[in-house]
């Protein structure tokens, strides 16, 4: 009998820590890199993460735990990476250009990385030779703290190579987490820097006081403007109630094939722009309430996605030339010091 391809994880934070607790639910053994010595000890003696989801407790027989990114790469055959995209070539860059030679990338980065403003497959093709065959990626809708909780979640898998997704896929499904398979490669991951910008509107608006009424009218806006981006940048499934077989992967009877209504994209945008679990929407409110971008980002202490994503999207559609005026407005607040209160006031008249 073949053994499963070994799995290792780079990340620590809360969203690393709920990847870490699905995997190891499913009995998988874990290699996890874990930035700090102390943070080692601390999981060895106590079986939890000191500093995030401390409420989870792992079986520490199926954890290797290691400060040392490149053993715990070397020692992979399926590598998930769960560290914010802004720190995110710093983690890599210790490790040499065929570390990731013949192993499978996951990426579970909802992010874009902000030197250059790439999406993560495109830096590792050129930095690490990754293909896009050998890379799939992980989005949510799926808040960590719901994940701690056992409370049912949504994973899209994404992979141009639907039956190798699939497979990757089953060493994550458990009874409280049910996995989708896509081959959007590059609309998952744009979808997922854009809902994070969005829901640094829908924070700014709440900051601000506006009703449910017009954060309504804002998240709906911001669906068109959404899907308007990933249609120019060539993503799939942007149809509502159309639904294409995905060839090679089964289906349950009562599972239709994605769309733009599904999880990934407007499902994971709703979830951001409306629930307190969304750093996003916490950080956008902190804006709108009058807190500088610095020091909003110290009273979190966590990182926002959205922040480095406004400006890196903003660049992006200099030469995609969607209209975009949701998210050019959050760039101009958060980067260019437009008041909250007056950018959206300029944005009101133009919502449908």
């Amino acid at each position: 009998m073949s053994q499963e391809p070994s799995i290792g994880l780079i990340g620590s934070g809360s969203w690393a820590t709920a990847l870490a607790k699905i995997l190891t639910d499913k009995g998988n053994p874990l290699r996890w890199w874990i930035r700090s010595a102390a943070s080692v000890q601390h999981f060895l003696q106590r079986r939890h993460n000191p500093a995030y989801l401390s409420s989870v407790n792992f079986d520490t027989s199926l954890l290797t735990l290691d400060t040392d990114v490149s053993v715990i790469v070397r020692d992979a055959d399926l590598v998930v990476l769960a560290v914010p995209s802004a720190y995110m070539e710093e983690t890599l860059s210790v490790l040499p250009a065929d570390a990731f030679r013949g192993k499978k990338v996951i990426s579970a980065v909802k992010g874009i990385l902000p030197v250059g403003h790439r999406l993560l497959n495109d830096y590792l093709e050129e930095r690490f030779h990754v293909p896009l065959s050998d890379y799939f990626t992980i989005m949510g809708p799926c808040h960590a703290e719901e994940v701690a909780a056992e409370k049912l979640s949504y994973l899209t898998f994404s992979g141009i190579d639907p039956a190798a997704t699939a497979r990757i896929a089953q060493r994550f499904n458990t009874p409280y987490l049910n996995t989708v398979v896509n081959d959007d490669v590059y609309g998952v991951q744009y979808a997922a820097v854009l809902k994070n910008i969005y829901a640094l509107g829908a924070g700014i608006a709440h900051g601000l006081e506006y009703g449910d009424n017009f954060l309504s009218v804002l998240i709906a806006n911001s669906a068109d403007e959404m899907a308007s981006f990933l249609r120019r940048v060539g993503a799939r499934n942007m149809e509502v109630g159309v639904h294409h077989l995905i060839p090679g992967v089964s289906q349950s009877p009562l599972r239709k094939t994605a769309n733009y209504a599904a999880s990934v994209y407007l499902g994971d945008l709703l979830v951001t722009c409306y629930s307190l679990y969304s750093r996003n929407r916490t950080f956008g409110n902190m804006i709108g309430k009058g807190y500088s971008v610095r020091a909003a980002q110290l009273e979190m202490n966590m990182v926002a996605e959205g922040y480095n994503a406004s400006r890196s999207l903003f660049e992006i559609n200099k030469e995609i030339g969607a209209d975009m005026p949701i998210a050019s407005a959050v760039y101009r607040i958060l980067w260019e010091g437009l008041p909250p209160g007056e950018a959206f006031r300029r944005m009101e008249g133009g919502l449908i």
